[in-house]
């Protein structure tokens, strides 16, 4: 049973339960107008903020967690502080989305009338900074600690940095809430919105990786750009923006030539405009002449149509148009004009699964503005333009040598006033703003899934000038303009007419085809301190089933048989260092209460989660944990991320241990030294699976069927036991519990308990 992870985007579930027995209310209606504070509170201290980047005691996602000081605030609920809902909502209208725990549509703001405290409200406020900076977060808890006036304070969030601001930022915010001092809300909000460009992923890498994630395919961050893995160890695959680790440098590199593409495309059969480069502005006009006017006069290696002329007709056109295209700093081409209407289509793994036709701009004029000034108040103002990398369309400039051509063939200049009821075209390309992805003729999309594979790529946009998209291309005299490597998404994800296209879908489809989630068998294992035996021992047992195992413990790390680092090998960055490594195809991850409590599993999900004892809470009290009975919520954790087609081993003879059984989605696999157990016989009563020592017997149950394994006081075992810790029953009982869980053979398993002993002997003599 997995704790409850209400973690859709503006839904803000987690946030309302607050520990309290109490509410503090007054009879007072709320005041008309917000009077000034009786008394200035002192700041709210944080004193320390923690980035849990796995899944952890709060949910399954990366958190930011503040132990929080709120000080005198603790005898002053929310409807106690005069005017500070009126501040509060006034400054963030957007709190009444926020359901708290009443669950609808203004919650929060339902608790903060009645009275709630300052740690609750900090949640609230940082999950909004960061929703009006554009990196939506909907899970937030607030949580007193034994301490009085002091919180634990959890937000969601995609950027480490980013949410320690968010929540810096929050207590700044309600503190000048609280004692009626200005607040700059609009600067904050733009220093955050600045970060969230600058930090978080691309739209185009983000609905990828989103895409993945909802089909259950892990992913991990490689560097602060775009490059991100997806899958663990030897499934892993690479993406970078909408690039693959599939897409050939080779097919890269002739999609820039676009000489080189329109050779090979024409060569296969596919209809190309005749074209060349050139050099200088007359040789354009000597190419123009050649091929046949009207022509088109472009950069070889433009983006975002950007230095491109189209319909050229005369020389002056023709040298002006070269004089654009060269400021875009690469080589310049002349090529026949296709009539017709410009198309961006999407192919991925050989299938067109997005398509989008351009607009043609125009300005409408009043009389009395410019045409700079019209495309300010027409063009510029929609909402799709911009330079921040997530909007779809640039914004355009009046300056632009592109512009000043096209006005000039208008007989317009930007400076001049464009009369009532008379339009002006200010941008012919580059608008991708109309998605037909269900128009496209079958012809069509043939000859687009041809130009992808002649050119080599695995995803590829297209751009196709065509006057019909729904009839076949050569009848109309269609042509492919481009085929590009790394296409943008964006145009396919927020069209300005039509519906929006799941490409981030079709890519992760593409990489990871159905029945395939790019996970390794990846084992977790909880204990008392002392569970690196059986780590080591069940990494042997899968390197033994053929399989290039990563252990990583308390021993150390390991690959296969070849040790990597000494010393404590437990922890985030050992963990995640395997799992980029793409020779591992299964690992063993030990872990412990402070990690989990500190930076959260390395992993999303395991296939086996064991957990041999339950910790106590010695050493943990800086994470506010002074009791014993706190300890089960914690290691809980190593359960809760058990696949379903997964299994949980746990010891059936720690009862604390075998009360987290009800919280595996997956089998549960019980391992006891008593074979006598109550818990054992029930758990076989329900044709379960279990290990135990019947003396120096390691018994396999399946329900009421038992396999002996191995006896522990045999000559192969016991000339080797001699290297291992007195007792090693429990450790061979959990490796061997998980091993079978993981579906390795009775008689492998026997083979690689013998395996370690020798191992172990071999090291003791060195």
């Amino acid at each position: 049973m997995r704790r409850i992870d209400q973690n859709e985007p503006g839904s803000y579930g987690g946030g309302g339960l607050y520990p309290r027995t109490h509410t503090v209310t007054t009879d007072q209606p709320e005041p008309l107008a917000a009077p000034r504070p009786a008394r200035q509170f002192a700041d709210i201290v944080i004193r320390r903020m923690s980035h849990l980047r796995g899944p952890n005691v709060w949910t399954y996602r990366a958190v930011i967690e503040a132990v929080v000081d709120i000080g005198e605030l603790e005898d002053f609920p929310s409807n106690t502080l005069p005017g500070f809902y009126q501040r509060l909502t006034g400054w963030l209208p957007g709190l009444i989305e926020h359901r708290c725990s009443v669950g609808r549509r203004g919650g929060f703001l339902m608790r903060l009338r009645d009275g709630t405290w300052p740690g609750h409200i900090l949640e609230h406020v940082a999950l909004e900074l960061q929703t009006q900076a554009g990196m939506k977060t909907g899970f937030g808890k607030a949580r007193m600690t034994h301490e009085r006036g002091v919180y634990k304070v959890v937000i969601r969030t995609r950027n480490e940095a980013i949410g320690k601001l968010a929540l810096t930022s929050a207590r700044d915010l309600v503190m000048a809430a609280i004692n009626d001092k200005p607040y700059d809300v609009a600067a904050t909000i733009a220093k955050l919105t600045d970060m969230v460009d600058r930090q978080c992923l691309g739209p185009s890498t983000a609905c990828i990786v989103d895409a993945a994630n909802e089909r259950g395919i892990p992913s991990i961050r490689l560097n602060d750009g775009n490059l991100v893995q997806l899958g663990h160890g030897a499934a892993q695959r690479r993406i970078w923006t909408a690039e693959t680790d599939r897409t050939s440098a080779i097919a890269e590199g002739i999609s820039r030539d676009k000489d080189l593409t329109k050779q090979l495309l024409a060569a296969a059969g596919v209809p190309v405009p005749e074209g060349r480069t050139v050099e200088s502005a007359e040789a354009a006009w000597d190419a123009a002449e050649d091929i046949g006017l009207p022509v088109v006069v472009k950069p070889s290696d433009g983006n975002h149509a950007r230095g491109v002329s189209l319909n050229l007709k005369t020389r002056d056109e023709v040298m002006h148009a070269f004089a654009a295209a060269e400021q875009e700093g690469s080589e310049v081409i002349v090529e026949r004009f296709i009539p017709g209407q410009e198309h961006r289509l999407l192919v991925v793994g050989g299938k067109v699964v997005a398509a989008t036709r351009g607009e043609i701009i125009r300005v409408g004029g009043d009389g009395k503005s410019t045409i700079a000034e019209l495309i300010d108040t027409q063009v510029n103002t929609d909402p799709r333009r911009g330079e921040e990398e997530h909007l779809p369309l640039e914004t355009l400039r009046a300056n632009d040598p592109v512009l000043l051509l096209l006005l000039q063939r208008q007989g317009l200049t930007p400076d001049g006033v464009l009369p009532r009821g008379e339009s002006a075209v200010v941008q012919r390309t580059g608008n991708m703003a109309i998605d037909v992805t269900g128009q496209v003729h079958p012809d069509i999309a043939e000859q687009m899934a041809l130009a992808a594979r002649v050119v080599g790529l695995d995803i590829a946009g297209i751009d196709l000038v065509v006057e019909d998209i729904t009839q076949p291309l050569a009848a109309q005299g269609g042509a492919i303009v481009e085929v590009n490597a790394g296409p943008g998404l964006l145009m396919h994800l927020k069209p300005a007419v039509g519906r929006a296209q799941p490409v981030g879908e079709a890519i992760a489809q593409h990489l990871f085809p159905t029945g395939t989630t790019g996970r390794i068998p990846i084992v977790g294992i909880v204990g008392d301190g002392q569970s690196s035996l059986a780590a080591r021992l069940t990494g042997t047992l899968i390197q033994l089933h053929g399989l290039t195992a990563a252990t990583g413990c308390r021993d150390g790390l390991f690959l296969a048989s070849r040790q990597l680092a000494k010393g404590n090998a437990m922890g985030y960055e050992f963990c995640e260092r395997m799992l980029i490594n793409r020779t591992v195809q299964a690992a063993v991850f030990e872990t412990s209460p402070r990690h989990i409590l500190t930076e959260g599993l390395p992993y999303d999900r395991c296939q086996i989660g064991v957990v041999m004892a339950m910790p106590g809470p010695q050493g943990l009290e800086d994470q506010y944990i002074t009791d014993a009975e706190q300890m089960p919520n914690v290691v809980r954790t190593q359960v809760d991320v058990v696949l379903p087609q997964g299994a949980s081993v746990l010891n059936a003879d720690d009862a604390h241990v075998l009360e987290l059984a009800d919280y595996s989605d997956g089998e549960v696999v019980l391992y006891s030294l008593n074979p006598a157990s109550e818990a054992l016989a029930a758990h076989r009563g329900r044709k379960g699976r279990a290990v135990f020592a019947r003396g120096d017997a390691i018994v396999l149950a399946s329900g009421a069927e038992e396999t002996l394994l191995l006896q522990l006081h045999s000559p192969d075992f016991s000339a080797l036991s001699s290297h291992l810790p007195a007792d090693v029953r429990p450790h061979v009982l959990a490796a061997v519990a998980t091993a079978w869980a993981l579906g390795i053979p009775a008689d492998l398993i026997r083979a690689g308990l013998l395996r370690f002993g020798e191992i172990q002997a071999a090291s003791a003599v060195h």
